[in-house]
């Protein structure tokens, strides 16, 4: 089967709640990228076959299939053409493997990925919001066929967060700690430098926004809980916040013809799903398959990144599959690093990347809980 391989990924960095990217109309927060990524490459953009670009809320200025839109605001070639997906959480990472799918298929040699979320601008669950508004029915909560399989559970992000607390049996302590070392974690990295490579800067802001570097357990410990009895946190959450990447990803042709230098190959993908209600649970199940898919084992993993959408997800999945926290989003996570939904599986995958180079890992594996209860697992070999 041919290969795909990552030429280069690069991202913008992360603007917080009200931050310095706040004002940017998603499509030039999208844009940004795109046309960063073709200043490092010397490359002819009318080349690329493609552009897969993740997001979700696409609604307002992320309607209108923003993958598209992206291209043609960063000044691109017009016949390039795009498309936006939705897998939730894991839009981008999706939009990595249909890329990486394309180009390994034989049907395309050069194919762009990447994802945005102006979340400042238009807010998780603004599509749902906006429905709702206008008198249109849940997307869960109504279906017959729905209601028959799942009756009328609450279909919640926060109650399943808890819900994996519980039934891993993770105290608030613990999550607050995990949440500690996730700020420590990337402030590290950014006083390092660790994150340079792969951020473009933007706006006048060459850095994540995000990271709390005064963050103490004992202010941790003083925030109020999101649900009465519970134990999660805005602090041991992750944040809303603006932020976009993109990947170029070519065949061996295209790399030989382009006279590039890929970084990375694309070594295995998978998605698969869980309970829907339960929702956040996908990692674990998905993990599993993707070792049995590849032949490979955890051992074989240098490095991980387990998105941060709360501190139980990935620390029910480190427990369940006895992985070591000391492999695991080693730069920090989205509870320091933000969590830009439709753009967090392109710039994971930016920092995973980069983080195997800094240490000379081999292989990589990412993967995220995403509505619905799936979960899309990566595995690349730095090269």
């Amino acid at each position: 089967m041919p290969e795909a391989y990552i030429v280069d990924a690069v991202r913008s960095p992360v603007g917080r709640k009200k931050g310095s990217l706040a004002h940017l109309h998603p499509a030039d927060l999208a844009a940004h990228p795109l046309r960063e990524l073709f200043k490092r490459n010397d490359v002819d953009p009318a080349a690329v076959e493609d552009v897969v670009w993740g997001c979700t809320e696409t609604i307002g200025g992320q309607a209108g299939d923003i993958g598209r839109t992206a291209w043609l605001v960063a000044g691109l070639p017009e016949e390039v053409p795009g498309v936006t997906i939705d897998r939730q959480c894991g839009s981008s990472q999706q939009s990595i493997h249909f890329a990486a799918q394309g180009v390994m298929s034989g049907t395309q040699d050069l194919v762009v990925a990447g994802g945005s979320q102006a979340m400042n601008r238009i807010p998780i669950m603004a599509a749902m919001t906006a429905g709702a508004a206008y008198g249109f029915e849940s997307p869960f909560i109504g279906a017959r066929g729905w209601d028959a399989r799942y009756g009328d559970e609450e279909v919640n992000q926060i109650r399943s967060a808890e819900m994996i607390a519980e039934k891993w049996q993770i105290t608030r302590e613990e999550l607050d700690a995990f949440a500690l070392a996730s700020h420590q974690r990337a402030q590290a990295a950014t006083d390092a430098g660790w994150f340079a490579n792969e951020i473009a800067p933007l706006e006048g802001l060459d850095r994540d926004e995000t990271i709390r570097p005064g963050t103490t357990l004992e202010g941790l410990a003083g925030l109020n809980i999101i649900r009465e009895g519970g134990v999660v946190t805005a602090g041991n959450a992750s944040q809303n916040c603006d932020c976009s990447a993109a990947l170029l990803i070519a065949s061996e042709r295209a790399v030989k013809e382009h006279g590039l230098t890929p970084r990375a190959r694309i070594h295995h993908m998978s998605v698969r799903a869980d309970n829907p209600v339960w929702m956040l649970t996908g990692p674990i199940p998905a993990t599993r398959y993707a070792m049995q898919k590849s032949g490979m084992k955890l051992d074989d993993i240098d490095l991980f990144e387990c998105n941060e959408a709360f501190a139980s997800v990935p620390m029910a999945w480190m427990k369940e599959l006895g992985i070591p926290h000391e492999k695991v989003n080693v730069q920090g996570g989205a509870i320091a690093l933000g969590h830009p939904i439709g753009a967090t599986g392109s710039k994971l995958m930016c920092t995973l990347l980069n983080a195997l180079e800094r240490t000379g890992g081999r292989y990589g594996l990412q993967t995220m809980c995403e509505g619905g209860g799936q979960a899309n697992v990566t595995i690349i070999e730095r090269l």
